[in-house]
This record gives C-alpha cells, structure tokens and sequence, in this order.
C-alpha cells in the first residue's frame, strides 16, 4: 500500500484531526484516509453543479418572485 507524508500542517489542524481520531477511536493515519474517501466521493461535476446552485440562489429576489415582503407578513400577523 502506497504511503502519503503531508507536510507543513498547521498546528490547529493537526490538534482537531487527532481529537476526531481520538474520538472515533482511530489511529490518525485510518482518520486522515477515511476524510480523504469521503472527500473524494461526491463527482467533481456534482460538486461544480452544486457551487452554480448556490449562486444562483444567492441572487434570488423573493419581491421578484411575487413572494410576499416579511414586513408586511409580520404586520399581518401583529395585528391579529
């Protein structure tokens, strides 16, 4: 099996992966691989279509939907 050396990690980083290691009771090393699965897992094209989502929402104007304004919904229902 192939052997990966990480270089210049930073304190910080180094302190939390191993107390997520400790706390699942792994050695660092099955940690640092199994985030590395997980990371690798989700398709690059999905992860691209996911960020254009976000922006995409980001834009939304809820006023230009026909959606109605929070204020008036909070009047609305102050006055009941």
């Amino acid at each position: 099996m192939p052997i990966l050396h990480v270089r210049n990690v930073p304190d910080d980083l180094y302190r939390r992966l191993k107390a997520r290691a400790a706390r699942k009771r792994r050695s660092l090393s099955a940690e640092v691989t199994i985030l590395l699965e997980k990371a690798l897992q989700t398709p690059e094209t999905e992860q691209a279509e996911l960020l254009a989502d976000i922006r995409r929402r980001r834009f939304f104007r809820p006023d230009a939907a026909g959606a109605p304004d929070s204020v008036s919904l909070l009047r609305e229902e102050r006055a009941r």
